[in-house]
């Protein structure tokens, strides 16, 4: 997995690219925590990202949950098998993603 991130306007944005599973969800949650102080809202690129499993989703539930309280989390360019994986597991009723 990799992460790029870049800051907008108070607007983090963080490109996925790769498998968001056991092994690197740490890796993510760590990326994510250590930018949250000074942002207003994150977006999250997920064009690249080719699998997600239980450990990402609770690291998306997690950033969720934080940026709520600030100006929101949306993600964006999610491919067909990821957006499957939300409906099955009803993220996409949580998350907001266009």
């Amino acid at each position: 997995m990799e992460i790029k991130k870049t800051t907008d306007n108070g607007v983090l944005i963080a490109a996925i690219s790769g498998r968001i599973d056991t092994t690197t969800a740490p890796t993510l949650e760590t990326e994510l925590n250590s930018s949250f102080d000074g942002i207003e809202s994150l977006v999250l690129d997920f064009a690249e990202v080719n699998y997600i499993s239980s450990a990402g989703l609770r690291v998306l539930l997690s950033a969720y949950k934080v940026m709520s309280k600030k100006g929101g989390m949306k993600l964006i360019n999610v491919e067909e098998p990821i957006m499957e994986i939300f409906e099955v597991t009803g993220f996409n009723d949580i998350l907001d993603i266009e």
